[in-house]
């Protein structure tokens, strides 16, 4: 999906500025532009302290910026506070209400909004319904489990249906397990709800399975925007490509067809320009060969990735090579195998942006 347009743009970002501590410090946001379009579930990835929760924060209004404008529907949103802004906020320890039971938390915003009585039994009903918890409205939030607390809390948010939802790290505090399904299912609820969505995480597999478009940070920066497969498959950066867990990058210089680098020539994709460059060599386009048909390597370490064999390979000269191969085919610590290159799996990164 690419940027959306003027006309489809829900959420505008024009050079959001924020800035901490002393003079001359860093921006925790450094001129950040972002356009959100309706409909669209768009994934903020990062590190921590790279700007992340503070660009959600400006945007609900729980956080003032120092230049820049943030606009929702063409509106600026400089002089309206958070509760009129519309939109819905949903944190990474949920902050549910343990005086009230379901009801009157998934209720609480409906209430504050004035709806009557039967509006808010119904809209109650209907979302706990939606997120999988139906006829759970008198239960106690200290009888529910982490996951039932977290789909609490997003019915909590959605219940005003806010033309745009925020969410903070939603499932930073659930097990891994749990974390991969619900995040299935939050997706189809967004595309059943037509739910707008702006999302902050450091997870890259969350990031990846919930979003239409995933924006990475860097320092206040956004290093590189993009579909989930335009990300993984062509990070822009040395950064993006080794916070996406990438690092096969060396130094190189491309000539034609070719790089030549620390492990000898590499092919490059059909157009890459020649010169000098940094070089990313995706894990899967690392094919094994035997020992005299292509580079030869020593099998340093082996890890069961479930899927797949993770292999850490060392050359005679150059640095180590991490490869990808199916458990069938995976060598032995300690044996001698040959690599060779495929040209689909090798990015040229952009040097000049981080």
């Amino acid at each position: 999906m690419t940027a959306p347009t003027t006309a489809q743009r829900l959420l505008q970002l024009d050079g959001v500025t924020v800035r901490f501590g002393k003079p001359g410090a860093r921006p925790a946001l450094d001129a950040v532009d972002l356009a959100v379009a309706a409909r669209e579930i768009v994934c903020v990835l990062g590190p921590s302290g790279s700007g992340k929760s503070t660009l959600l924060r400006v945007v609900a209004g729980l956080q003032r910026s120092d230049a820049g404008q943030v606009l929702l529907e063409g509106r600026d949103q400089s002089a309206v506070p958070t509760h009129r802004r519309g939109v819905g906020l949903m944190f990474q320890d949920h902050q549910l209400f343990p005086q009230r039971d379901v009801a009157g938390n998934v209720a609480f915003g409906l209430r504050m909004r004035g709806a009557s009585r039967g509006d808010r039994e119904r809209t109650v009903t209907e979302l706990l319904d939606l997120v999988g918890l139906p006829g759970a409205q008198r239960r106690a939030v200290a009888s529910l489990s982490g996951g039932e607390q977290q789909r609490v809390a997003l019915a909590r948010a959605l219940a005003p249906r806010p033309r745009l939802l925020m969410l903070d790290e939603p499932l930073g505090q659930l097990d891994r397990g749990l974390r991969e399904r619900l995040v299935v299912e939050l997706r189809r609820l967004f595309r059943e709800l037509g739910t707008t969505v702006l999302a902050v995480t450091h997870d890259q597999g969350e990031a990846f399975a919930l979003a239409d478009r995933v924006v990475v940070m860097q320092d206040g920066r956004i290093a590189q925007t993009g579909t989930p497969l335009e990300v993984w498959q062509r990070p822009a950066t040395e950064f993006v490509a080794r916070f996406l867990g990438f690092d096969n990058v060396v130094e190189a210089t491309v000539q034609g067809e070719a790089a030549l680098t620390p492990w000898g020539k590499v092919p490059v994709p059909d157009g890459t320009v020649d010169g000098p460059c940094r070089l990313l060599v995706r894990p899967a386009g690392v094919r094994l060969t035997s020992a005299r048909d292509g580079l030869p390597c020593t099998v340093a370490a082996r890890t069961f990735r479930g899927t797949h064999v993770a292999l850490l390979l060392r050359p005679k000269s150059g640095p180590q090579i991490e490869a990808a191969c199916a458990l069938r085919n995976a060598p032995e610590t300690g044996e001698t195998v040959g690599i060779a290159f495929a040209a689909q799996d090798v990015v040229v990164l952009d040097t000049a942006a981080g």
